[in-house]
């Protein structure tokens, strides 16, 4: 009978010790599985499907840290692309050079009444001019904040008579502020000023 006792007091054991380790790799299991779960969802969040031309394509989302030196070239290139690119028509100047003032703040809008008051603008509409800016390259300094930035580029004026190129190379700083559909990219140029306006070339046309 002690004898009986004591094999079930054995199986006991082993049933309970069983039962705990089958326990604690449900829950290693589990945990495991749940941080695989997280990081799988956190891996679809990343993926982004575009659909063009009836296509899907996959592309990836990154963090604004990622993509800073990216989103500052653009605003710079975007700035000077609205401020430099104009026609021979009122309502297209106002229009471009509106733009490029939600990018920058108030030295721009500085370098913009100075023009207007010396009659560059009316000058444009009267002689038939267009005028257009290319891009070469833009310089980001990411070592202080705010960003200091330089921009290198050649403007080309058309006129009835001639063709002038211009190199252009400005320089300014570069400041976070709140993204809006004006200025997507979320930053504001600071003391914007042109270190030289040189001509290049006169071509008669």
């Amino acid at each position: 009978m002690f004898q009986n006792l004591k094999n079930l007091d054995t199986a006991f054991r082993h049933v309970k010790y069983l039962s705990f380790a089958v326990t604690l790799g449900s829950l290693c299991l589990s945990g495991y599985l749940g941080m695989k779960a997280i990081q799988a969802t956190q891996a679809a969040q990343e993926r982004i499907y575009i659909l063009a031309e009836g296509k899907a394509l996959e592309a990836f989302s990154a963090t604004k840290k990622e993509n800073i030196p990216v989103e500052a070239r653009d605003h710079v290139r975007m700035f000077h692309y609205y401020f430099f690119t104009l026609s021979p028509d009122e309502n297209f100047i106002m229009e471009q050079v509106s733009k490029s003032l939600y990018l920058a703040d108030g030295s721009a809008k500085s370098v913009y009444d100075n023009l207007r008051e010396s009659g560059y603008y009316t000058q444009i509409v009267s002689a038939n001019m267009n005028q257009t800016v290319e891009t070469d390259s833009v310089s980001i300094s990411m070592d202080s904040y705010p960003f200091d930035f330089r921009f290198y580029g050649k403007q080309k004026i058309v006129r009835p008579t001639s063709l002038v190129t211009r190199s252009l190379i400005t320089q300014g700083r570069l400041r976070h502020i709140d993204r809006t559909d004006q200025n997507p990219h979320g930053f504001l140029i600071e003391n914007w000023e042109t270190l030289a306006n040189e001509t290049i070339t006169v071509k008669k046309r």
